[in-house]
Formats: C-alpha cells, structure tokens, sequence
C-alpha cells in the first residue's frame, strides 16, 4: 500500500509540484528584476489599485446578483382568501431566517428538512388544533406540493444560475473534497513564504482575504436566497393546498362550467354549446330603480320587463352577455329590495357565487335606509367568508334625468363645472349616495337609464366595469377552484372504488395463476 501525506499521494504531489515550479520561480525572478531595477514600489501601488478597483466592481456585482435575485422571488397570489395573509407572512418571516450555515447543501437531509417545516409551520395555521398537522395532508397532495415547488425552482435555477445545467451534484461534492485537500497544501506553502519573503506574504495575505471575502458573499448570497426561494415555493403551495387551490389534475378550472353556472345557461341557451365558465354579475337595487333597463343598456337590446310595481321579478333571472372586452358573461335580474318578494337568504346565496355586484340606486329617492341595511347584510355576510374575497361592487346612481332642474337634459355634463345647475346637482346626489350607502365615491356612476336617454353607461359605467374585470376574474377563479376541489373528492373515490372493484374481481385469478406456477 502506498504511504500517503495529508491524504494525497506523494507522487501525485510531485507531479504538482514539478508543474508548478516554473510558475512560481517565475513570479520570483520577476519580483527580484522589480526590486533590482527599482520598480517594486510601483507594482505593489498597481497591485493595491488594481485591487481596491477589483473589490469595488466586485461589490457592485454582488448589489447586482442581489437585485437579479430579488426579481425571482415568490409573490403571494392575488386569489388567497384573507385568512392566508397571515399565514404568508409567517413563511416570509421563516425565509429571511435562512441562514447558510444552518443548512449546508452538501448535507442531503436539508431539503426535506426544510421542507417539513415549512409545510408544518402552514398546516398549524390551519389545523391549531392538531397536534400533528402534517398527518392531515394526503399522500397526492404531499406530492404535488413537492412537485410544483420544484418545477419552480429548478426553472429559476436553471435560467439564472451560470452552469446550472453543467454542474453535477457529484462535481459539487467533489469540488468540496479537493477544496479542502487544496487549502492544506495552500497553508503549507503560506507558512514558507512568511519565513522567505514576509513583505510579499503580508501583501498576499491581504489580497487573498479581499478575493476570499468577496467570493464567500457571492457564495453565501447564492446560497441564502436558494434556502429562502425554497422556503417560499413549498409554502406558497401549501397555503394554495389549504386554501383549497390546488386541485390534483391540471386541467385549467375555468375551462369548465360549474353545476351552478351550466344550469343558469341551460336556461340562457339550451341549445348552445358554452363550455367555459362565464363570469357571474349581479344586478341589484330597489324597486324601480333601472335595475332590468341597466341590464338592456348594457346589452344594446330588449332581454327582460321593465320592473313596475307591483314588482314581479320573483327569481334571479339569468341573462348571457357578450361585449367586446369583456368576457362572456353571466348578468341576473333581481326583485327589488323593497319588495315583498325579496328574499335576503336568497340575495346572499346569489351574492356567494357572484363575481361583481352591480347596485342600482335612484338618486331621486332620499330614503335609502332600507338600501343601507340590504348592502350591510351583504358585506357583512361576504366578508365573514374567510374561504375567499369578496366581489367588486359598483353603484349606478339612476334617475339623474330628474333631478332640478327636471326639464332640462342637455347631457353631457362635466361634474367640474360649477356654473352649470344640472351637473352640480348631479354631483351632490353621488356624493349623498356615496355616503349613504358607504360606498366609495370613485365606485358611484351617475347613470340615465329612460328610453331614449340613456347617458353614461357606454363609456364611463362600462370603463369601470372592464376596470375591475381582473379582481372580478381572480373571483370567478376562486369560485370554480372551490367548486372542482369538491367535484373532485366525489371522482376520484368513484375511480379508486372501480378499482378496488377491478382489484376484487381479478385477485381469484390472480391466485390460481401463483398456485398454479408453484405447484408446477
């Protein structure tokens, strides 16, 4: 057996060696012409410049990394319910306390490590009466989490990682092993040059350890922002777990009608072919108030009664609607809030799959109390539902037609202008509806809705309607996401009871065929 010397083999070191002599006897003599010819001073003020310039661009790469790092990191998605604030912040909190040295890459047991406490630190959130939280969550699921996380991650790494995709795990622990082999044979050769030339060892020592220290940030920042990354990936779907929004199969959610929504168009058009799932506006108000003309104005044409009292809109009745820029949707008639047929029971289980409401509210009628105690309900009743976010709502204020003085419509009118009675008057009733019905005054449209003078719902109630289509589409989503999480549990038992059943059937055979090749 060879004898071995710091764990190398000693002809092996002197292979290195004899390449590495013409090297370093050349740096000697060039350092000895230097001195010689009197220009050592000027290299040791070239190699301090050079150095000093080298560190700072090196600092300034490190910001850089930092900013291009910081550009990859996780955002909470827009679709959480409010209850998963809190839960989110709680992850961000446990990335930025990453550090490198409490969990060492080359140790392989850190990622599902790591990632057993992120999913535990989500799963008591939601289970605080668990004592175990992660024994709720199933064997797919579990999976699936593992799964997405890494898809991102490995999509990050892989675009902006130099030589991510060259790397093996095997060269990084390799790479580790001669490290620590090379800073062995390093420190021996530092020793020598302290006792040979101490003025150039002291120079290189300082050079080293800004090189040294330079590269330890970039290494370290790397390997901060890979923990944190992970840590954010894994809870972000966790928290999509919990929040019900992570459905086993990859089908996109809305690209199917939910049961409520394709009974609403079975009545719209039961002889069209709509798959998709189209959003869910609803129409609601007093009696009289335009709610089924706001409805005709937006769709250009004649769909459903003018309400007259008595008020005989006992359902809420499902309109199609389709308009350029925006996407097909679902519009519901309503009775008024005012009239005997209204139920609030009914009002809040259309509201709960509603993804904008739209409130109609004459400003010719003073008296809003009982509108004021119908929205109340209602935004009580959605913000008790920690399971997702409430709709946008808008408000047209009908009737400015009628407001002083009557006679005169000469629209348009420039709310600005003060000279002009009609358009101050119209101003002031937006503000009392405003505040009357708690809504903010950017959300209050001024409408005329009668027969021929229909104003302002073509551009500026319609503006804002495509304004909030985004939040009113992360509802939609949300609601079907929900919906396919329920669907889903009632299939896939339906699929493992056939295959259980397939299972049963087929185990006799099974068994004669065993027996059958033992006893031969």
């Amino acid at each position: 057996m060879k004898a071995q010397w710091l764990g190398v083999d000693p002809l092996r070191l002197l292979v290195f060696v004899l390449m590495l002599l013409p090297v370093l006897a050349l740096l000697g003599l060039g350092l000895f012409w230097l001195w010689q010819n009197g220009f050592l001073h000027y290299w040791l003020i070239a190699m301090v410049v050079c150095g000093g310039l080298g560190y700072a661009l090196q600092q300034w790469l490190l910001q850089r990394e930092r900013q291009l790092l910081s550009d990859l990191s996780t955002e909470p998605n827009p679709e959480w319910p409010p209850s998963a604030d809190a839960v989110w912040q709680q992850i961000q909190t446990m990335a930025q306390g990453c550090e490198p040295q409490d969990w060492p890459l080359e140790e392989g047991t850190w990622i599902l490590e790591l990632g057993r406490k992120t999913m535990e630190t989500v799963a008591h959130r939601y289970h605080p009466d668990e004592e175990n939280p992660l024994l709720e969550l199933t064997v797919p699921h579990t999976l699936l989490i593992i799964e997405r996380a890494s898809r991102d991650l490995r999509l990050d790494v892989a675009e902006k990682i130099p030589f991510s995709n060259r790397l093996t795990v095997g060269d990084l622990f390799r790479l580790q092993r001669w490290k620590d082999k090379a800073e062995k044979l390093f420190n021996v050769y530092r020793a020598g040059n302290m006792l040979i030339n101490p003025v150039n060892a002291l120079l290189g020592e300082a050079w080293r350890h800004l090189r040294a220290r330079s590269f330890d940030q970039v290494r370290n920042e790397l390997h901060r922002w890979f923990l944190r990354a992970y840590v954010c990936k894994v809870g972000y779907y966790a928290i999509d777990l919990y929040s019900g929004r992570l459905p086993l199969d990859t089908e996109e959610p809305t690209a199917v009608a939910t049961p409520v929504s394709a009974a609403d168009l079975e009545q719209v058009e039961p002889t069209g072919n709509v798959i998709a799932e189209p959003l869910r506006i609803l129409v609601l108000g007093r009696t009289n108030a335009g709610k089924s003309s706001l409805i005709n104005a937006l769709f250009g044409e004649l769909t459903s009664a003018v309400d007259i009292l008595p008020d005989t809109t006992q359902i809420f009745k499902p309109y199609s609607l389709t308009r350029e820029g925006l996407t097909q949707a679902l519009i519901f008639d309503s009775p008024g809030c005012d009239s005997a047929l209204f139920d609030m029971q009914q009002m809040l289980a259309a509201a709960e799959n509603a993804d904008l409401i739209l409130w109609v509210s004459p400003v010719n009628r003073p008296d809003r109390q009982i509108e004021r105690d119908c929205l109340d309900a209602l935004r009580a009743f959605l913000s008790m539902r920690l399971d997702r976010r409430s709709p946008p709502l808008l408000v047209a204020a009908s009737h400015i037609d009628q407001l002083r003085p009557a006679k005169e419509w000469l629209p348009p009118y420039d709310l600005n202008n003060s000279l002009n009675i009609k358009a101050v008057n119209i101003k002031m009733a937006v503000r009392a509806v405003s505040a009357d019905l708690a809504i903010p005054i950017e959300r209050v449209i001024p409408v005329c809705l009668q027969e021929g003078k229909v104003y302002n719902v073509d551009d500026t109630l319609w503006a804002a309607l495509l304004d909030h289509q985004d939040e009113a589409l992360r509802g939609r989503l949300v609601r079907c996401l929900i919906a396919k999480k329920s669907a889903e549990d009632w299939i896939l038992l339906r699929q493992q009871m056939a295959g259980a059943g397939r299972f049963l059937r087929d185990l006799p055979s099974m068994l004669g065929k065993r027996i059958g090749g033992g006893d031969a």
